[in-house]
């Protein structure tokens, strides 16, 4: 036990290590990177995924404010509550219906976002920013050929900003709110007109009720069969289809 306590005492500590110098990063070695693009200047595919899952979580917004989705599903809506019905058809239906209508009616406008913006970025042709400029200005052109001189001069004037000297001078924040008004003063207009046919036949039948004492009966219970009846005599569908789609032409 004395030799193996000596032996231990006689080992003499090594001095500290000397600090080392900064070294420059140009003159690292090997380190992690994130590459944007992928072989030949085109995208990575990581990148387009992740653009491709942001795109989706805001496809909601930019279906309501820059197409003619709202525009269909309020007239839709409106013309429900103009037959009296509460919940036939449903508002699943009513979305699907005004969903797949302003895909038909979007299809060149779309076709021609994915021609002059997606396909170049895709292809490397195009940077993001130069693809966003490029495939914006289709929906550009569907939104001021749609929106009254009225509204955009609304919105610039609630900004307080200049008059725009030309339609390429207006900025989206000002064109999508003053889109969005346009359409909304349209689907009203179309609501008024599916409206007063049924609201005459609610006034017959409230004064038919009338005249014969029956007050305590419903008049919607007497002339909801009646404006069924008026509303597929006339294909009531296809004419609101009809006058949608030809609102767009």
């Amino acid at each position: 036990m004395a030799v193996g306590a000596v032996a231990h005492a006689a080992v003499e500590p090594l001095p500290p290590a000397a600090p080392t110098e900064p070294v420059d990063p140009a003159e690292e070695g090997p380190t992690v990177s994130i590459d944007l693009n992928g072989i030949n200047g085109s995208p990575n595919s990581s990148i387009v995924v992740l653009i491709t899952i942001t795109l989706l979580s805001v496809a909601p917004a930019l279906l309501l404010m820059m197409s003619s989705f709202t525009k269909i599903f309020v007239v839709l809506a409106l013309t429900r509550n103009a037959l009296g019905l509460q919940g036939v058809p449903p508002n699943q239906v009513l979305a699907g219906l005004a969903l797949f209508l302003s895909l038909f009616i979007m299809a060149p406008v779309i076709g021609d976002v994915n021609a002059v913006g997606v396909q170049p970025y895709l292809e490397g042709a195009a940077t993001f920013t130069e693809a966003v400029d490029l495939g914006s200005a289709p929906l550009r052109e569907f939104m001021l050929a749609h929106t009254r001189e009225s509204d955009l001069a609304l919105v610039t004037r609630a900004a307080d900003l200049p008059n725009p000297e030309s339609p390429a001078d207006v900025a989206m924040t000002t064109l999508i709110p003053a889109f969005m008004l346009s359409e909304l003063r349209s689907a009203f207009i179309i609501g008024f007109v599916i409206f007063v046919p049924f609201l005459v036949i609610d006034l017959v039948v409230a004064a038919a009720l009338m005249s014969m004492g029956m007050m305590m009966l419903p008049p919607i219970m007497v002339s909801l069969p009646f404006k069924l009846l008026l509303f597929v005599l006339v294909d009531g569908w296809g004419l609101i289809v009809t006058a949608l789609v030809g609102s767009y032409g």
